[in-house]
């Protein structure tokens, strides 16, 4: 199933209108702590909104899990809920990710919209389809690819968002950029995506970058929705990204996953600099907007041999090779790419000397 993505720019209107196209036997409405007193007020005024059955969950991923999850389905059978109720989620990637997976689980599978409230959760989780909990330690251990009938974007809930989740959601809207060609990145002028000025924050020029992002994402989702090949490109800057996220948090002081991501960016497009003759100019441009956005991963050389080991444990791994998302130039995607230990290394004192 196609999801519509509906631009907004008066979400309570736009949600209103969409409600009254639908027929539905109930409508519940799922948010978390945070997002219940900070975003609901900005639908809670629609009549529809009014008469619907809500819960609130406990905010935070470690409270994406088999407890909360009964939970959701619980208020839902308690309240009536059949296989013609519609939910909708307002929160972030964590609320998205369960709640998806209790709608797609509940009666076996009712309609869901997803209103997104967090940068990464817009442009991550909201869009795809995946759903999940995290289970025995393992994080999505659990779920299934289950669409959303609509998704309502807009950038107005970010302003509830300290810079260091606004920063964490860019860099997953600032990888969908580099998945599809680009005509001014291309020639070298106006990179928009690396020239945003997060000190006087436009949100209507965010919203127009998170909508194409968003656009990006699904149109890569629709041609391999069970991640058999071309979705694979969601996987850009993951492969270290995972292994600086993994390392930070054995060191107690994890980073944010979009940080992570950033850097891993950076390493693997200078990868693809070095590997596929990626621009050279445009892997400059993107390493001074890193740093300079999100700093540097602290790391040095005593630090590579652990770094390898986790990427070798990545799940994308195919033959015992490590396997990378590379890119031939913006929009020019090279899937089940390789490198050897050497090219890993030299990638990871590229970034340490961005530093």
């Amino acid at each position: 199933m196609q999801q519509k993505i509906i631009r907004s720019n008066d979400i309570a209107n736009d949600l209103s209108a969409l409600l009254k196209t639908l027929k539905y036997s109930g409508l519940f409405v799922l948010t978390d702590e945070n997002t219940e007193k900070l975003c609901l007020p900005r639908i809670a005024s629609i009549p529809e909104i009014e008469r619907a059955k809500k819960f609130s969950i406990s905010a935070g991923d470690e409270n994406k899990n088999l407890q909360t999850l009964s939970e959701v389905w619980k208020f839902l059978s308690e309240n009536g809920a059949n296989r013609k109720s519609l939910l909708i989620h307002l929160g972030g990637g964590m609320l998205t990710d369960l709640a998806g997976f209790a709608a797609a689980t509940f009666k076996r599978g009712i309609r869901f919209i997803n209103i997104p409230t967090t940068l990464l959760g817009a442009v991550d989780a909201a869009v795809g389809g995946k759903t999940g909990i995290n289970f025995c330690g393992l994080k999505n251990e659990i779920g299934a690819f289950c669409p959303a009938f609509a998704v309502l974007i807009d950038a107005q809930f970010c302003k509830t968002l300290d810079m260091t989740n606004l920063l964490s959601g860019y860099a997953e809207l600032m990888k969908h950029w580099f998945l599809t060609p680009q005509p001014p990145l291309q020639n070298g002028e106006g990179e928009e995506i690396l020239a945003f000025d997060f000190d006087a924050i436009n949100y209507e020029k965010l919203n127009n970058l998170l909508f194409e992002s968003v656009l990006i994402k699904e149109n890569i989702v629709r041609q391999d929705p069970d991640e058999q090949g071309l979705r694979k490109a969601l996987n850009l800057g993951h492969t270290v990204g995972h292994a600086f996220e993994s390392l930070s948090h054995e060191r107690h002081h994890p980073v944010p996953h979009g940080y992570a991501v950033a850097w891993g960016l950076v390493c693997e497009l200078y990868l693809s600099f070095l590997k596929l003759g990626f621009d050279k100019a445009i892997l400059s441009k993107t390493t001074r907007f890193v740093k300079e956005n999100y700093g540097v991963f602290p790391l040095d050389c005593s630090d590579y041999p652990h770094l390898y080991e986790l990427m070798q444990h990545d799940k994308k791994n195919e033959s015992g090779n490590i396997n990378f998302t590379l890119l031939r130039g913006v929009g020019q995607i090279e899937i089940n790419q390789t490198a050897d230990r050497q090219e890993i290394e030299e990638a990871l004192d590229y970034l340490r000397e961005m530093g």
